[in-house]
């Protein structure tokens, strides 16, 4: 991991706006991506079937795009710590593109950039870009606006 967000509270995260943190080299497997397409029923071919897949455009099979979003809980989970907090949800996303696709075996990691931070109803709503870097690719695998909503401690 490279560097870390720390601020005390849910108050201090507007002190953090334009920081960044990098988190751990992550492996997507087949395995992974088999279980995905049968929790999902998005079984197609790019993603399972090796033989087909080998003469497809990506060479071999690749992750759902919406399994590698899915994994942004466990690429950043450690990049924000929020001290005072009696809980942090998941907002929702304002954007996300996916920019280069993920093969069986590669390695993803996470960059937040904290882009805003303000008031909302229940605590303080952030907003980060969190950019999914693909190990050995130009382009990263995904970049998302993510908002999340801290909610500080009574």
């Amino acid at each position: 991991m490279t560097g870390q967000i720390v601020v005390e509270s849910p108050a201090a995260l507007a002190d953090a706006v334009g920081k960044q943190a990098t988190g751990e080299w992550f492996a997507i497997d087949q395995d992974r991506i088999t279980a995905f397409a049968d929790a999902t029923e998005d079984h197609q071919w790019i993603h399972l079937d090796a033989e087909r897949a080998t003469h497809g455009p990506f060479g071999g099979t690749i992750a759902h795009g919406y399994l590698t979003l899915s994994l942004l809980p466990k690429l950043t989970g450690e990049l924000v710590e929020v001290g005072r907090t009696a809980m942090a949800v998941n907002y929702g996303l304002d954007k996300v593109r996916f920019l280069t696709p993920v093969p069986a075996g590669g390695r993803v990691r996470a960059t937040v950039e904290i882009t805003g931070a303000g008031p909302s109803g229940q605590g303080v709503r952030l907003a980060s870009t969190v950019t999914v870097e693909l190990e050995g690719a130009v382009k990263p695998a995904v970049v998302a606006h993510a908002l999340a909503l801290y909610v500080p401690e009574q």
